[in-house]
């Protein structure tokens, strides 16, 4: 029996992050001192355009690869992402039925500077939590460990490449008559669509 999950930070992170994370909630950590994997969710979030599937993903300075620590990968600012970005999620979730409700509490993480990936991570999953109402804490590693033995080890389990465990029963999608239903995109993708009966779905 597991006493608890180990998780990554994720950008915007997909529903399955949530339903871990709820799952778990009594004992989270979150690993901060892994070396920085490429094309995961660490730096990408995926949402739903009248074309399907958009992978939003925020630039790393060059260099922040393989061998630097998640918690010292820097954002690129070389060009504007955040504008991008947020034009994005207006383009898409505008006609939604939530998105005017929250779109205040989200558009300053789209005009503040910040310098560090894992720092916008946090933030943004303080205040996701905050929005479905979910009280959560968690602890950060202190070093990075290969093997947590009681601890349930999600660093690798929710990946873009990797088929989501579990049921996702479709939700109303602003595309759908296009694109069909799209599970696990973006938490933002359920919380724009279903507002605060989102809790009731994950």
């Amino acid at each position: 029996m597991y006493k608890g999950a180990i998780l990554p930070l994720f950008y915007l992170p997909p529903t399955d992050f949530f339903k871990k994370l709820i799952a778990n909630k009594q004992n989270i950590l979150i690993e901060q001192y892994e070396h920085f994997p490429k094309q995961t969710y660490r730096n990408r979030a995926r949402i739903q355009s009248p074309n399907g599937r958009l992978d939003l993903i925020v630039p790393v300075v060059k260099g922040s690869k393989v061998h630097t620590c998640v918690k010292d990968v820097k954002i690129s600012n070389d060009f504007n992402w955040q504008r991008i970005h947020w034009m994005s999620l207006q383009t898409c979730y505008r006609t939604s039925s939530f998105f005017e409700f929250y779109e205040d509490s989200l558009a300053p993480f789209y005009s503040k500077k910040f310098t560090y990936l894992f720092d916008l991570n946090e933030q943004l999953l303080q205040l996701l939590l905050q929005l479905f109402k979910i009280n959560i804490t968690w602890q950060k590693t202190t070093a990075y460990e290969k093997h947590y033995p009681d601890m349930l080890d999600l660093r690798e389990s929710i990946h873009p490449k990797k088929e989501p465990e579990g049921d996702f029963k479709p939700y109303f999608q602003v595309f759908e008559d296009k694109c069909g239903f799209l599970k696990n995109l973006s938490i933002v993708d359920l919380l724009f669509s279903q507002g605060p009966q989102s809790i009731h779905y994950l």
